[in-house]
């Protein structure tokens, strides 16, 4: 079983950053997509953005020009630039690794407030 060990979220004001990481507790060999899900009480979670291995990105239209992800696959980590964040940016945000139809890990959660 693979453990994500989730860090960097925490309380910021509107216009601020944060920067969120995320790494497997082994070193995973083979292709994957790794992303940040985020959610609010009584909603469901939603994509914020992912990366494959090749690094081909995709984003929540909520968070472009905004957000950036990246990832180390030498470390395979992977992180979460926030950058201007909002108010109803304001979630528990997941990390996710997955491979389909071989592995689906997800990470604890880490809580993001902005406040206004």
């Amino acid at each position: 079983q693979v453990q994500l060990v989730e860090s960097g979220g925490g309380l910021v004001q509107a216009g601020g950053s944060l920067r969120l990481s995320c790494a497997p507790s082994r070193t995973i060999f083979s292709a994957n997509v790794m992303g940040w899900y985020r959610q609010t009480p009584g909603k469901q979670r939603e994509l914020v953005a992912s990366i494959t291995s090749g690094g081909n990105t995709d984003y929540a239209d909520s968070v472009k020009g905004r957000f950036t992800i990246s990832r180390d696959n030498a470390k395979n980590t992977v992180y979460l630039q926030m950058n201007s964040l909002k108010p109803e940016d304001t979630a528990v945000y997941y990390c996710n690794l997955k491979r389909a139809y071989v592995y689906n890990y997800w990470g604890q959660g880490t809580q993001v407030t902005v406040s206004s």
